[in-house]
């Protein structure tokens, strides 16, 4: 789904430009001091319009919440969410997730990552661009600390059926495994997809998996080479 451009994004970007990390590079085992008095740093790869950005930081603000989107015209809605909810707790990224090493490192002690309702990347030709993909697993190895957290949220079965795959032959711990996340209540915050799906009967899945002294990071040597990796359901939605 393509984001439609939204009118003076520049001036928008302008006067939420104190929540934006222009240079990530340079907070590289460093983002702890941004906020000294937080209790933990987490993550959240590809923020979209940021319903769940801002839900989530309210509901913890002794949580340092890093927030990356690469889409402009989404980031600035998710931007003037925390700024008009007047949240301390939140900075933004503008960038890509394959430079997470470049941006985090291990003495960062981020707790958490949040993956939300991320592209397929139906084809098989492409699944090594799916956020739950070994590479990107070994990444996100890399920088957390051992128990360190993977949340990921999916309507798509047949991604979250593969990535399932992925993520233990990678070697984490899986916990919290549901097709059906909302089937006794809310099931924590939402994005903004995610009310759409819920309303309209759409089920959830959604796990985490946590790094152990089993799960493969970057020197574990090269990620597999991916085959016969295609999706049979290519509807997936992006925010």
């Amino acid at each position: 789904m393509r984001m439609r451009k939204r009118p003076n994004l520049a001036p928008r970007m302008e006067k939420c430009a104190e929540l934006m990390i222009n240079e990530p590079e340079t907070m590289r085992g460093h983002w702890r001091e941004l906020m000294p008095d937080c209790a933990e740093l987490h993550i959240e790869l590809g923020c979209g319009k940021g319903r769940f950005t801002a839900g989530t930081a309210a509901a913890a603000p002794d949580v340092e919440l890093i927030a990356i989107e690469k889409v402009p015209d989404a980031m600035i809605i998710a931007m003037e969410r925390v700024k008009n909810q007047e949240l301390k707790n939140v900075r933004f990224i503008s960038a890509d997730v394959a430079g997470l090493r470049e941006m985090f490192a291990p003495e960062d002690g981020v707790r958490r990552i949040y993956i939300n309702f991320c592209d397929p990347w139906p084809k098989s030709r492409d699944a090594k661009h799916r956020l739950t993909s070994p590479n990107f697993l070994r990444i996100y190895a890399d920088i957390l600390p051992m128990g360190g957290e993977v949340c990921f949220k999916t309507d798509n079965l047949p991604l979250f059926t593969w990535s399932l795959e992925q993520i233990k032959a990678e070697g984490w711990e899986v916990h919290s495994v549901t097709n059906d996340l909302h089937a006794g209540g809310e099931g924590g915050v939402m994005t903004d997809y995610e009310c759409k799906f819920r309303e309209m009967g759409v089920k959830i899945n959604r796990l985490v998996a946590v790094k152990t002294e089993n799960t493969k990071n970057g020197a574990s040597g090269e990620a597999p080479r991916l085959r016969n990796a295609a999706l049979s359901d290519a509807r997936g939605l992006n925010e």
